[in-house]
C-alpha cells in the first residue's frame, strides 16, 4: 500500500484469455489465491474484433462457482449496449466497453450503472486520450488504455501508448486507469510511472512459474509510483 489517501490502489487483473480454458474456474480461483484482485474477462464477438472468445454463459458459470470474484468484463463487441443485461445477469462486476464501438457513450454508461455494474471505457491504440472529456470521466469508474491492438493475446507491448495514460492521470487523479496488452514485470515500471494503477497481465501471470511473485512485483511497482504521484499532488 502507498500509505496515502491520495494514492490509487494497485489492482492486478490477470486476463483469463491466457489461462487454460478447459479449467477456467479453477484457473480463476488459483490466480486470486496467488494475489490477483480482479480477473479480466475478454469477451470477443467476431465483429468488433476478428476473434471469438466467450460470452455471458461462460461468465455465469464462473460466477456460480466463484460468486465473490470481481470480473472486469472487457467487451470487444460491436454493440456494447446490447450485451449489458446479459453480462449483468451473468455476474459481471465491471462492464468495460470500447469508445470506438458506440456513438452514444452516455447511454451505455447509464445502462451499465442501472444494472449495478461499474462503468469502464477502453481506448484503442489509435484513439487519443482527449476523447475522454470531463463530462465522460465524471460518469466513468475507469478508463483502459490498450497497449496492443484488441482481439489477440500474446502481442508485443506498445510503449507509445503510455503518454495517453500520463495525460489522463494528470487530468483525472481520482480515476482508475488500466493498461492492457503485453504488460508484465519487464515493462510495469513504465506503465506505473505513466500513472496506471490497474494492470492486466495475461501470459506474464498465468504462464509464470511463480504467479504470486509476478503479481507481487507488479503491485510493488504500482504502489511505488502512486506514492510518488500522491506526493506531487499534495506538494
Amino acid at each position: 500500500m502507498c500509505g496515502s489517501s491520495k494514492c490509487k490502489s494497485a489492482i492486478i487483473a490477470p486476463s483469463a484469455l491466457a489461462c487454460d480454458f478447459g479449467k477456467l474456474t479453477e484457473e480463476c480461483k488459483r490466480i486470486v489465491e496467488d494475489g490477483a484482485d480482479w480477473v479480466h474477462m475478454d469477451v470477443m464477438d467476431g465483429h468488433f474484433v476478428p476473434n471469438i472468445s466467450f460470452g455471458a454463459p461462460v461468465i455465469a458459470c464462473v460466477h456460480k462457482a466463484l460468486p465473490d470474484l470481481k470480473m472486469d468484463c472487457h467487451m470487444m463487441v460491436a454493440d456494447p449496449l446490447k450485451w449489458i443485461d446479459d453480462i449483468a445477469a451473468a455476474g459481471g462486476w465491471q462492464y468495460n466497453f470500447h469508445y470506438e464501438a458506440t456513438n452514444d457513450h452516455f447511454a451505455v454508461i447509464r445502462k451499465i450503472k442501472e444494472k449495478g455494474m461499474r462503468a469502464a471505457m477502453t481506448l484503442n491504440p489509435s484513439t487519443p486520450s482527449t476523447v475522454v472529456t470531463d463530462e465522460l470521466a465524471k460518469e466513468l469508474d475507469m478508463v483502459l488504455i490498450m497497449t496492443v491492438w484488441p482481439g489477440y493475446g500474446g502481442q508485443k507491448f506498445m510503449p507509445e501508448n503510455l503518454p495517453k495514460v500520463a495525460e489522463l492521470r494528470k487530468r483525472f487523479p481520482e480515476l482508475d486507469i488500466e493498461v492492457d496488452g503485453g504488460v508484465g514485470p519487464k515493462n510495469i515500471d513504465q506503465c506505473a510511472e505513466a500513472g496506471a494503477n490497474v494492470a492486466v497481465a495475461g501470459t506474464a501471470v498465468f504462464g509464470a512459474e511463480n504467479p504470486k511473485e509476478v503479481i507481487s512485483t507488479i503491485r510493488a511497482a504500482i504502489d511505488r509510483e502512486q506514492a510518488k504521484l500522491a506526493g506531487k499532488v499534495s506538494a
